[in-house]
């Protein structure tokens, strides 16, 4: 049974995951956005600012103080699809789908497949129900595993979507997931390949509690409460709204983990970020808030339809392989 429920997870995962590949690519640039346009002081105009007003008091000629332009327009999802498909072809919105694929194979196949071991070693066997703490608890604990398992293919697919926003002369261009994993290896060292992992444990594991326990336990109550049937409409219902649940509480650290695992460090020279919380402090200081939720349009357009297809293929797997 607990090989059953890794096969069935990660059928559904790879599915769910090439099906809203385009959406979570569109996110990604929305999430980057802005990040290069932070105007940062220059020392110099520091230094010379006093003296230039004095200077115009006494009526002398002032140093002039360039003032920075401010930042371009930020665009919508629709804009950036377009955008994508007009510079770099409609073939781009597939860009790092391998690194999905492996992504999928590795994190979601493990996550779905601990949280049905848990619940089936959590669930009463009297009443046949897990309550909603433990369903919580054994999505943070399969999320944190599958997280740390996937970590490589995740940074793998943040840098393919995002490689062709920047200028030809600094683009990765990895021919696939498993030339990107190389080089990052030969190039960065190996511990590259777990950069931002933390931030890529902690979505997970707000993402798992919140996707697969939502889910059961919004089913649950439609069923119990006889609203719906048990068929493709409960199963639609309750992955749709287990999908707005997860993107809502996972976006903030999505795009922090977005811009750790894109940050390209030159040798010699420091990181544009010292870690996660550096990332979470500039983008807030420079940004706003609200750039915690950059890209939660196409999250939530990608999320929900994710969770969507995830579940909906998981419950016609579970149908196929349920004489296994």
């Amino acid at each position: 049974m607990g090989v059953k429920g890794f096969v069935e997870g990660g059928i559904a995962s790879i599915v769910a995951g090439c099906s809203t590949h385009p959406m979570d690519l569109i996110k990604v640039r929305m999430q980057l956005q802005g990040e290069t346009q932070v105007p940062k002081p220059d020392p110099a105009a520091v230094q010379t600012l006093r003296p230039a007003l004095a200077a115009a008091r006494g009526g002398a000629s002032s140093i002039h103080v360039p003032v920075p332009p401010p930042p371009a327009a930020r665009a919508g999802p629709i804009a950036v699809g377009v955008k994508i498909i007009r510079q770099e072809g409609i073939a781009a919105l597939y860009s790092g789908v391998s690194a999905t694929m492996l992504r999928q194979c590795l994190y979601s196949t493990t996550r779905m497949g601990l949280y049905d071991i848990l619940k089936q070693k959590w669930t009463d066997p009297e009443t046949r129900n897990m309550p909603l703490p433990r369903k919580i608890g054994a999505g943070l604990i399969a999320g944190a595993i599958g997280a740390a398992v996937g970590n490589p293919a995740d940074v793998a697919m943040v840098r393919m979507q995002a490689d062709g926003r920047l200028p030809p002369a600094q683009r990765r261009n990895y021919k696939s997931v498993v030339d990107a994993i190389t080089r990052m290896a030969k190039q960065e060292g190996v511990t590259s390949l777990w950069r931002g992992s933390s931030l890529t444990v902690n979505r997970a594991m707000l993402v798992t509690a919140s996707q697969l326990a939502s889910y059961d336990q919004i089913k649950e109550t439609i069923l119990g409460k006889g609203l719906m049937r048990d068929g493709l409409g409960t199963h639609i219902t309750a992955s749709f709204a287990a999908g707005f649940v997860a993107a809502v509480a996972s976006n903030p650290v999505d795009v922090i983990k977005t811009r750790v695992m894109n940050m390209k460090v030159e040798p010699g020279a420091a990181p544009p970020y010292k870690g996660a919380l550096d990332c979470a402090v500039q983008t807030v200081r420079s940004e706003g808030p609200m750039a915690l939720y950059k890209g939660f349009i196409p999250t939530i357009s990608r999320q929900g339809p994710f969770t969507v297809v995830l579940f909906v293929t998981l419950e016609q797997v579970r149908k196929l392989l349920k004489d296994f």
